[in-house]
C-alpha cells in the first residue's frame, strides 16, 4: 500500500505527514519511512528506519494529546536519514530507562538507542511556554 506523503519542494529531500494520533497511524509512518529510504536507494536501512519510526510514533501515540501529529522523513545528508515525529507534549519527554525483566513495557527508547546513530529532542515554541517537541534519530549509511 502506498503511503501519500508531501515531499519537500526545496532543501534537503524529504517527506512529511500529518496524522491522527491514534494506534493505527503506526503502521502508516513506517510505511512512510520505508518508501522514503527505498525512493533514495538506502533500502539497507530500511529495518532500522521502520523500526524507529514505530517507536517515536508510538511515543507520542501513547504519551502526547491533541488529536494529531506529523511525522517527517528527512535525508539531510546523502549518508544520513532523519526520522522526526512532532507532537504537543512539551512537558513528556522522552526518558531512557531501564525497565525490569517482568517489565512489559520502557524498551522503546532502548531499541531507538540501540538502532540509531544519534537521537534526542527539541522543544517548540516561545523558551518559557513550548506548544510542544519534536522527538528525531539519525540513521547513517555505512560508508
Amino acid at each position: 500500500m502506498a503511503t501519500a506523503a508531501r515531499s519537500r519542494p526545496t532543501g534537503p529531500p524529504g517527506y512529511s505527514k500529518t496524522l491522527p494520533r491514534a494506534e493505527e497511524t503506526v503502521q502508516t509512518a513506517r510505511s512512510l519511512a520505508r518508501a522514503a529510504v527505498a525512493t533514495w536507494g538506502m533500502d539497507h536501512l530500511a529495518t532500522a528506519a521502520e523500526l524507529v519510526m514505530s517507536e517515536l510514533v508510538t511515543n507520542a501515540v501513547l504519551h502526547a494529546w491533541g488529536p494529531s501529529l506529523r511525522v517527517f522523513v528527512e535525508r539531510p545528508a546523502d549518508d544520513r536519514v532523519c526520522l522526526t515525529v512532532v507532537d504537543r507534549a512539551p512537558q513528556r519527554t522522552p526518558k531512557l530507562r531501564t525497565p525490569g525483566p517482568d517489565d512489559a513495557t520502557g524498551r522503546g527508547l532502548l531499541l531507538v538507542d540501540d538502532a540509531a546513530d544519534r537521537w534526542g529532542y527539541d522543544m517548540l515554541g516561545p523558551r518559557l511556554r513550548p506548544w510542544g517537541k519534536r522527538v528525531w534519530a539519525e540513521l547513517e549509511a555505512a560508508p
